[in-house]
């Protein structure tokens, strides 16, 4: 399983659980619903920008610039 699913599972089962603890709460359904949208979203934006691939082309591993054969 990849590390995007495994984040997003976790984050989907935090997600029910805020869900249940604001129905106990006798908070309307109407903003349990927003809630849910809103932390999904959220949710998604943060496992896509975790879980981001690196560029192949950065494969050397070096931190300076390449330097040009004339220098």
């Amino acid at each position: 399983m990849s590390s995007f699913a495994t984040y997003l599972i976790g984050y989907l089962i935090l997600i029910g659980g805020l869900a249940g603890a604001a129905y106990l709460l006798n908070i309307p359904a109407a903003w349990i619903i927003v809630g849910i949208v809103v932390l999904v979203g959220a949710g998604v934006l943060t496992a896509t920008s975790r879980t981001k691939m690196r560029d192949p082309s950065d494969q050397s591993g070096s931190t300076k610039p390449p330097t040009s054969p004339n220098a």
